[in-house]
C-alpha cells in the first residue's frame, strides 16, 4: 500500500483481504504440521518454522491487547471514520523498512520478541491463527472509528506513537515477512528430504 492517504474503505478492504489470506495459509500449511515438521531447523543460527510462528505470537501478544484497548477507549469518546486513512512519516518508514525483502535487509530481532525454545509444541500454530481471526476482529472494529487519531505507543520505545492505520498495516506485513519465512523453511526442508531420498 504505497499510497500515504487511501479511502478508509480500501485500506480496511486491502488488510481484510492480507489477513483472510494469511488465515487460510495459518489454517491449511500450519495447523498440520507435526511438532518435528515445526520445530526443524534449515540450518545454525536459523529459525525453524515454529519459532517463526512463536516470534508472531509474542509480538501479538504486546500489540494486540493495546490496540483493543485504545479502540475501545476511541468507541468511548464516540470517534467516527474519517473518509481518508492516512499515514504518519515515522509509520511509513517502519512499514517500508520491513518490506524490505530479508535477503536485502535482514533485521535483528530484540530479545524481548525472540522465540524462547527449539522444542515448540504444535499449539504455536494454534496461537498463531487464533492472534490472525483477533487481528481479523480489531480490523473490523477499527473500521468504525477515526483509526488516524488514535495513537500506539511502541512496547520498546514507548515515546513513539504510530497512528493506528500505521500499527495495523505494519503488522499484517510483520507478519506476511515471516510466514513467508516459514514456508521457505518448509520448502528447503521438503526439497532436501526429496533429493536424500531419491
Amino acid at each position: 500500500m504505497p499510497a500515504a492517504v487511501r479511502a478508509t474503505s480500501e485500506f480496511f478492504d486491502q488488510l481484510t483481504f492480507d489477513l483472510l489470506k494469511l488465515r487460510v495459509v495459518a489454517q491449511q500449511r500450519f495447523r498440520p504440521l507435526s511438532a518435528e515438521e515445526l520445530n526443524r531447523r534449515p540450518g545454525t543460527g536459523r529459525w525453524s518454522t515454529g519459532q517463526c510462528l512463536e516470534h508472531l505470537n509474542i509480538v501479538g501478544g504486546h500489540y494486540l491487547p493495546t490496540i483493543a484497548a485504545r479502540i475501545k477507549r476511541a468507541q468511548a469518546r464516540g470517534s467516527k471514520p474519517a473518509a481518508e486513512a492516512k499515514h504518519g512519516f515515522i509509520g511509513r518508514k517502519f512499514i517500508e523498512a520491513m518490506r524490505a525483502p530479508a535477503s536485502e535487509k535482514p533485521r535483528t530481532t530484540p530479545r524481548r520478541y525472540a522465540p524462547t525454545g527449539t522444542r515448540l509444541p504444535r499449539t504455536v500454530a494454534e496461537v498463531f491463527s487464533r492472534q490472525i481471526d483477533e487481528l481479523l476482529r480489531l480490523v473490523l472494529l477499527a473500521r468504525q472509528v477515526n483509526a488516524n487519531a488514535v495513537r500506539i505507543p511502541n512496547p520498546l520505545f514507548p515515546l513513539i506513537l504510530l497512528r493506528l492505520t500505521d500499527q495495523l498495516e505494519f503488522l499484517v506485513v510483520h507478519i506476511q515477512r515471516h510466514v513467508a519465512q516459514a514456508e521457505a523453511v518448509l520448502a528447503g526442508i521438503s526439497a532436501r528430504t526429496a533429493a536424500s531420498a531419491a
